[in-house]
């Protein structure tokens, strides 16, 4: 940082205060920021109350002098929104390429701006100056030549050709004078692409915006480059995406960007989906395996689509048969006679289907979709009667599926028609209760609370006959093996007041309203 003078232009007195100014090597001083010109703005207010004698509203204007540069460049972004332009005072704008506007009185200025002075190249051959008017009483004067600007941008080009000779420009109403000048100032420069690196994805988006209506190709073209080349962290990748997506009909070349985040393709690809979910199935590495997982699914609650579903069921179907095979090989008798050697590996590949068959009924659960798995579930019979011929520790994750269903049953996220829901409670409920010691013990996922819930929610959504059969069977294997067996105390409290207490109060009920 080095320092310049701002002059308050007195008929009386100048008075002189510091302002910091960046500079680059190639000698372009950059103007402050806004806030470091409200902080000197405010300092010059204070220090003028402590002096009772001069009065600062005879004061026009606050300028930072700058000293003769060598070549020229630097950022600031400002995007106009007019612009006016005179031998003196003439309006234009680059929004605008009507007749410009008769010369406006400059009683209409504030009285008070604090200026800055900014030189491009050789300041001896400038023959044109541009004041760009910022907000907050913020201007600054560009010391520029009028065959560069020709040269880079076709809207200076345009206005030059219509209104020669000119001295002066100006550009009121800046929404950003900082781009504004950073962009006047590439236009000196060789490479601009150069230039532009290590600034930040928001900055380069600024000078993207102002090069654009001022039609400086160059520039546009190299931050476009920039775009395509640099990572996007977080909500850059929203607005890079909204800035360059307009610029499609220029010749501009965008597609390069755009094809970062979306494909030629007209549908979903299917087929990439496919292989993902085959991929994370057929994993047996326990780390990766398992983040995954966690990753697909969060990933795949923010996708609805059919596909994703169609493909979810085939898996389950899949998986289904292979565990059906499991359980048939496992539950044969010549398996029982193998050395521990050659049941384990049947064992391992039990447990990865199993836990195959939990995390897709996971994922259409969360979906809201899985009606259809829990018709396939209750129909498993064959497979619910070889469980028991197996050893805990390899079957327990099939029991794991059971749970699931019994608690979205139970929380409203699947519907399942009253048929589905009977046959599940009695094809898998034991199956569940047989394994539900080693599930509270041995399964850190496991939920008790919630499990127990979403089986008494289940078993009260059925006519109050089936609930007393199911129930009264629970009441029996609760009594022998207590914490050893899901605890329905609630539904089968729930149950008790439906058979015994709701018939007395509305035989009362009836004999009041009998009376009345």
């Amino acid at each position: 940082m080095t320092e310049f003078k701002v002059g308050s232009l007195d008929a009386r007195a100048t008075k002189i205060r510091n302002v910091p100014i960046a500079v680059t090597p190639e000698g372009f001083w950059c103007c402050p920021s806004q806030a470091v010109l409200q902080k000197t703005r405010k300092n010059q207010h204070q220090q003028a109350r402590t002096k009772g004698g001069a009065s600062p509203l005879a004061s026009k204007a606050s300028s930072v002098r700058r000293v003769p540069t060598i070549s020229s460049e630097r950022r600031t972004h400002s995007t106009p929104t007019r612009s006016r332009i005179n031998s003196d005072e003439q309006k234009c704008s680059p929004f605008e390429n009507s007749t410009p506007n008769p010369p406006n009185v400059v009683s209409d200025r504030p009285q008070k701006q604090h200026k800055i002075y900014v030189g491009f190249g050789h300041l001896e051959t400038s023959d044109l100056k541009v004041v760009l008017y910022g907000k907050d009483g913020v201007a600054v004067k560009m010391s520029v030549h009028k065959n560069i600007l020709a040269k880079n941008s076709s809207w200076f080009a345009d206005k030059l050709s219509r209104q020669s000779p000119i001295s002066s420009m100006e550009v009121p109403d800046c929404e950003d004078v900082e781009i504004y000048v950073e962009t006047v100032g590439l236009m000196y420069c060789n490479d601009v692409k150069q230039r532009l690196i290590k600034q930040s994805v928001p900055r380069v988006l600024r000078i993207l915006k102002v090069a654009e209506l001022l039609g400086f190709k160059g520039c546009v073209i190299s931050c476009l480059e920039y775009l395509e080349a640099i990572p996007w962290v977080g909500e850059e990748e929203e607005n890079v995406v909204s800035s360059v997506r307009h610029l499609q009909s220029g010749d501009y070349g965008v597609s390069p960007i755009l094809k970062r985040v979306c494909s030629d393709l007209t549908s979903p690809p299917n087929d990439t989906f496919v292989h993902i979910i085959e991929l994370v199935l057929k994993s047996s590495e326990d780390r990766g395996r398992r983040e995954m997982k966690s990753l697909v699914l969060k990933l795949l609650k923010e996708n609805s689509s059919d596909i994703c579903t169609q493909t979810l069921y085939s898996s389950c179907q899949n998986c289904l048969e292979c565990l059906l095979a499991l359980f048939r090989q496992a539950s044969d008798t010549d398996f029982a006679e193998q050395s521990l050697d050659l049941k384990e590996p049947v064992f391992r590949h039990i447990a990865l289907e199993g836990d195959n068959l939990l995390w897709l009924a996971e994922i259409l659960a969360d979906r809201n979709d899985a009606d259809e798995f829990a018709v396939m579930w209750s129909n498993q019979h064959e497979l619910a009667e070889l469980h028991s011929k197996l050893p805990t520790k390899s079957r327990h994750l099939v029991s794991c599926v059971t749970a699931r269903l019994f608690v979205a049953i139970g929380k409203g996220e699947i519907f399942p028609s009253k048929g589905t829901r009977r046959l599940l409670l009695d094809v898998w409920l034991q199956p569940l209760m047989d394994d539900y010691n080693w599930l509270q013990h041995g399964c850190r996922s496991f939920d008790r609370k919630v499990v127990e819930e979403g089986i008494g929610r289940t078993i009260l959504t059925l006519p109050l006959q089936d609930q007393q059969t199911i129930l009264l069977t629970w009441l029996g294997s609760f009594l022998k093996v207590g914490d050893s067996c899901p605890n329905l105390q609630k539904a089968f409290e729930v149950w008790w007041r439906r058979t015994f207490v709701r018939p007395c109060v509305e035989q009362g009920n009836q004999s009041l309203s009998g009376q009345s």
